[in-house]
């Protein structure tokens, strides 16, 4: 089990970022969330096996179509037992 939060910078928010990533994660069966952020970034936390974490980070890079990812900051986190993959509130 890998845990990651990753922070994506750059055009992110109102160009469906955060339903691209729920849509990556449920595909590559990793669980967490996804919100945006008032400073205008994006943050998710990915919880599953190293594989499907890493193919949704590499998405996370790409983005969806309408986005611009400047940059990906990724810090390992302490493995937790999620279920699903949440949307959440702006915070």
């Amino acid at each position: 089990m890998t845990s990651r939060r990753v922070t994506v910078t750059g055009r992110v928010q109102g160009v469906g970022f955060r339903w691209f990533v729920r849509a990556a994660a449920e595909t590559a069966g990793v669980s967490g969330w996804v919100r945006n952020r008032r400073d205008g970034t994006v943050e998710a936390e990915l919880h599953g096996s190293a594989d499907a974490v890493s193919q949704v980070t590499a998405a996370l890079r790409r983005g969806p179509h309408h986005a611009r990812v400047e940059h990906l900051a990724i810090e390992e986190i302490p493995e937790t037992d999620a279920a699903g993959f949440e949307i959440l509130s702006t915070l």
